[in-house]
């Protein structure tokens, strides 16, 4: 995976929309490793990181002939199923076939016609498994998170500058559309500091569009944003020092009552799966439930996994880790990941609803340990309001009430430092706390 790559030599690029890497491949062996890159997009400070490496530059387009090289040397690839391309499977297998392994000489040798059965491969020629790299990657070290928090902290503002922007575009009913909206919000953070990219296209959903998950809004077919429907957005930033992912739904004229229901259960599961507390060891999906339980209460759900892994400075959507019902992911939360928690309910041609944070898993200070293992929690990375316009409060207990209350607190706190004017108005008209009668 390139994100891999990127990873292990902390190098980044721009090759690819929306993710900071560059087109290469990596060999890594027990002495050294050689990167296959364009030569030409490499900076004279990167090639002095890479010469103080112990890193080999090479062309980009020789991979094949090393991969052939190495069969012919007898060295057995460990190669990720999951992300290994074709060729290089190919190109290592053909050669394996033709220098197979000789038992007398510990070497490879070219095949010839009369060569016995004790000449030939003694076993696999490579090694499939998953890479070593993914999930040392997905564990960030305090570097990491620590600029996770800051380019968090810039992206709230951000927001708090689009949101006011559009609250009051609608209330003077100006027409807009969903790209002009999603413009507007990449316009405002292209004004911060570090900003790089979007970290995936923007999802400006209006009423039913909405209820497309990974809907993608067109100029010459996209709807309208404006006060008599819900408006979905799920947007992120790509920034020197992090990555960003957050979705909110809103609705900026009178909701439904059946509105308001969907929108408080969706957010009792972002509430109860944030406040998890969980042994060590457990596996993403077991804590799938906690966002979907008020959901199933009524009998309704989502057809999408609740959380994925997102990289620091890197792809928005990383592994192995995750939250969802397809349980065959075993693999443990472990302190340091970061993952999303973004519970949702679409109802087709009518709305969509989501609302998502980002979220790093830290250890939990618990009373009892039973079994004598720790036990893990999360931190929050977004702070960003939540409409409680939308919120029905006489569903929610008392202890989401203040849930709901201390999150808009520390976005205050956090985010308002940051703003002026309008902004910094509309942020605190928004983290206003709400009471339960």
């Amino acid at each position: 995976m390139l994100d891999e790559i990127a990873w292990l030599l902390n190098l980044r690029g721009n090759d690819i929309r929306h993710s900071p890497v560059m087109y290469a491949y990596l060999v890594v062996e027990i002495d050294g490793a050689k990167l296959f890159v364009d030569d030409t997009k490499v900076t004279p400070e990167v090639m002095e990181h890479l010469t103080n490496a112990g890193i080999e530059l090479r062309a980009y387009e020789s991979i094949l002939s090393e991969i052939e090289s190495l069969a012919a040397k007898g060295a057995n690839l460990w190669l990720d199923t999951s992300s290994v391309n074709a060729a290089i499977v190919n190109a290592y297998e053909s050669a394996c076939y033709k220098y197979p392994w000789d038992s007398a000489t510990k070497s490879r040798k070219k095949r010839t016609a009369n060569l016995d059965s004790n000449g030939q491969s003694g076993g696999p020629c490579a090694v499939y498994k998953s890479s070593p790299v993914s999930l040392s990657k997905a564990v960030k070290n305090d570097a990491e998170l620590e600029g996770m928090r800051n380019c968090h902290l810039r992206d709230a503002a951000a927001l708090a500058q689009f949101w006011a922007w559009l609250e009051d575009e609608i209330q003077r009913d100006v027409v807009l559309t969903e790209v002009e909206v999603a413009d507007k919000l990449l316009e405002f953070r292209s004004h911060q500091d570090g900003f790089l990219d979007t970290s995936f296209d923007t999802i400006s959903g209006s009423g039913a569009n909405g209820a497309i998950i990974h809907y993608k809004p067109e100029s010459d077919s996209c709807s309208t944003v404006d006060g008599k429907k819900l408006f979905l957005l799920d947007s992120g930033g790509q920034y020197i020092d992090g990555t960003t992912d957050i979705t909110r739904t809103v609705h900026f004229g009178e909701p439904s009552a059946r509105e308001r229901e969907c929108f408080t259960r969706v957010l009792q599961g972002h509430i109860a799966l944030d406040q998890a507390v969980f042994p060590e060891n457990t596996p993403g999906f077991v804590l799938d439930a906690f966002a979907r339980s008020s959901l199933w209460k009524v009998g309704l759900d989502y057809r999408h996994g609740t959380g994925h892994g997102v990289g620091a400075a890197l792809n928005v959507h990383e592994g192995p880790h995750s939250i969802s019902f397809r349980f065959g992911n075993i693999t443990p939360l472990l302190t340091g990941m970061i993952v999303s928690n973004e519970p949702g309910y679409y109802e087709d041609h009518h709305f969509g609803i989501r609302i998502e944070n980002l979220l790093y898993v830290k250890e939990e200070d618990t009373p009892n340990r039973f079994g004598g293992i720790g036990y893990l929690g999360f931190e929050k990375l977004t702070f960003v309001p939540i409409q409680t316009n939308l919120v029905d409060i006489s569903l929610l207990s008392v202890a989401e009430v203040e849930w709901l209350n201390s999150y808009h607190l520390q976005v205050w706190e956090k985010v308002s430092p940051l703003l002026d004017g309008s902004a910094r108005q509309w942020l605190w008209n928004n983290t206003q706390p709400i009471t339960k009668l």
